[in-house]
């Protein structure tokens, strides 16, 4: 499928201003996804965070239920995950904006490049953390049309001042012909 297809669907409604799609949350509408395109990219910052999952989440993560058996009724070790020991964001500005807002990234996609840079750099992270800069700052942000997908999560909607996380990143060419 190309860029131009995709696009049909991911740039049917695009928000420009972070302040309007906030304001769209809170009110009847409750908009909880949405795509913005970010006004300015100011930088990409990575953050270190716990290296091990939370006590209360390992609880969770070990409750048995029944999609754990197969089909001979026998218990399926399951393998979690590895935490990710960085949190990402982007900071930007969006229409209207004066400062710069920083939304952090919760997308698989992120933690993967992650685990697969630090794979290739032999363990080094320095080295990983650069290449998913360089790919989230540099790559995305020259001669791509950078848009966020944005969503909420039901704890965060109605209580945080901006309960919006960046979920999704979608980068088609800069300058290619996308007929709808």
């Amino acid at each position: 499928m190309n860029w131009a297809h995709r696009s049909r669907y991911v740039l049917e409604n695009v928000h420009t201003s972070m302040n309007d799609l906030i304001e769209s949350s809170k009110g009847s509408r409750t908009t909880s996804l949405a795509t913005l395109k970010p006004k300015e990219i100011v930088d990409f910052v990575i953050e270190e965070t716990d290296r091990e999952w939370k006590q209360d989440w390992l609880d969770q993560a070990n409750q048995i239920s029944i999609f754990d058996y197969d089909e001979q009724s026998n218990l399926q070790v399951r393998k979690l995950v590895d935490k990710l020991p960085y949190n990402f964001y982007y900071r930007f500005l969006s229409e209207g904006d004066v400062n710069p807002r920083k939304l952090r990234i919760e997308d698989w996609e992120i933690g993967a490049l992650y685990w697969n840079c630090l794979r290739n750099a032999d363990g080094d992270e320095q080295k990983a953390k650069y290449k998913v800069t360089q790919k989230y700052l540099d790559e995305f942000t020259n001669n791509k049309d950078l848009h966020f997908f944005l969503g909420t999560t039901k704890l965060h909607h109605y209580v945080s001042k901006n309960p919006f996380m960046i979920i999704g990143v979608y980068y088609p060419p800069l300058n290619q012909h996308l007929s709808f």
